[in-house]
């Protein structure tokens, strides 16, 4: 597996050899910007409307905006002065139950990947299975393309996962949701009507069942157009009706009713033709 980072997971005098590796990659489509007539790829220029000129790259220095307007500038020298001492360790500062950390903490979601010799992977199997049996993950700091990052390093399957996480600071207030929420009364019926819907819906978590449908229909299009295939536009979506809460329920859960059974069939296997042996028996 390629990695993007190489070091250590450090606590206490333990010391762990590991590679730090991407978990996921948008599959998104990239598009650029062209200038219609001849079909170029436009360039960004950097452009001054004081002087009304383009301005070259050691003219530029970084400004923080302290009001509106002003700002005070930074230098490289200004930043080096604050700047984090390079480390290749993630040091763990804490050990938390795993079902404490609120999924809003999350930011991205990286592999950690055990070192080559096998004598260096068995410290990191041997903390794999203890937070595996424990229920425990590590809270810890790192450096990474010089920030200082908090992180979660968790068990997954037979792998170790790292979560970069967002610091309080950086997650916004719900406070104004719940007091909402907490001033709302429902109704009983409403109530045992919502479990019905809920418990009629309720599956597995299975990922690949899942498909991003518009990426699927702009690379359809996209295919279309290379062909010289005339791309068609959908049909508008019809507004939905705004209709009474109740009414609103009672029609889901006969809708969720009505397509479970053509589920079922579509997902049945379809019957093997009997051999003729077994027909004449």
């Amino acid at each position: 597996m390629r990695t993007i980072w190489n070091g250590s997971i450090s606590f206490g005098l333990v010391n762990i050899p590991i590679g730090l590796a991407l978990a996921t990659q948008r599959s998104d489509t990239a598009f650029r910007t062209l200038h219609r007539e001849c079909g170029t790829p436009i360039k960004q220029k950097r452009y001054c409307p004081f002087h009304e000129r383009d301005v070259e790259a050691d003219e530029l220095v970084k400004g923080w905006e302290f009001a509106k307007g002003e700002f005070v500038l930074v230098d490289d020298a200004d930043l080096e002065a604050v700047a984090l001492q390079r480390s290749q360790s993630i040091e763990i500062v804490r050990f938390v139950p795993l079902e404490e950390v609120d999924p809003v903490y999350f930011d991205r979601t990286y592999y950690l990947a055990p070192a080559a010799a096998e004598a260096a992977r068995r410290p990191y199997v041997l903390l794999l299975r203890a937070m595996t049996e424990t229920g425990m993950a590590a809270v810890g700091k790192f450096v990474l393309w010089g920030k200082e990052n908090l992180c979660l390093i968790r068990p997954q399957g037979d792998a170790l996962a790292l979560e970069t996480l967002f610091f309080a600071e950086d997650v916004r207030s719900r406070a104004e949701i719940e007091e909402a929420v907490g001033e709302t009364q429902v109704q009983v019926a409403e109530l045992d009507l919502a479990r019905q819907v809920i418990s009629s819906l309720v599956g597995e978590f299975r990922p690949e069942e899942f498909e991003n449908s518009y990426r699927r229909d702009v690379r359809e299009m996209l295919e279309a157009k290379l062909a010289g295939r005339e791309v068609k536009r959908p049909e508008p979506v019809p507004e939905t009706p705004v209709v009474d809460l109740m009414e609103a329920l009672r029609r889901s859960v006969e809708q969720v009713r009505e397509e479970k059974p053509r589920a079922r069939a579509a997902k049945k296997p379809p019957a093997r033709p009997r051999s003729r042996a077994a027909a004449k028996k």
